[in-house]
């Protein structure tokens, strides 16, 4: 079973390359390659950092070797912004773990709402957490158009 740790700045380069490898990875099975291509091209190490450092906690899986498994983090307002597990780690329930942790931590901090916009392949991990789906968002990556959804669930 992975292990759940803090972010430490040290993880950025390995955070990007695991955000880029699962995209490449699970993408295609909801999006076109064009898609999965432009959503691939947004994993910065700067961006990472920037993000991953701006307050927001963030929950790092990783096995017993110390190796990244995936990652997931939560804003102060209830938003979860990334949840991404490795290629390596399909079937080992690293999204289910890192957001039992996120849940746990918003209960904790008295939350009453978490929310996400939710990739076509993440949108049904969150319904099976209760989360509902309030509207599909259309946007442009890269001049190249993709979808995700936008949920939410009360706690």
């Amino acid at each position: 079973m992975p292990a759940l740790r803090p972010y430490h700045p040290a993880d950025a380069i390995a955070l990007t390359d695991l955000y880029a490898r699962s995209v490449r990875h699970y993408g295609p099975r909801a999006y076109t390659p064009a898609q999965v291509a432009a959503w691939a091209a947004t994993a910065d190490v700067a961006r990472t950092a920037a993000r991953c450092n701006d307050g927001r906690q963030v929950w790092v899986a990783q096995d017993d070797a110390g190796v990244v498994l995936g990652f997931g983090d939560l804003e102060a307002d209830g938003h979860l912004d990334m949840l991404y597990a490795a290629p390596e780690a399909e079937g080992l329930h690293v999204g289910s773990l890192l957001y039992a942790a996120i849940e746990s931590h918003a209960c904790e901090q008295g939350m009453e709402l978490i929310f996400v916009e939710a990739s076509e392949l993440a949108r049904p991990l969150f319904e099976r957490r209760g989360f509902t789906v309030l509207g599909r968002n259309d946007l442009l990556l890269g001049g190249v158009a993709i979808h995700n959804y936008r949920m939410e669930k009360r706690l």
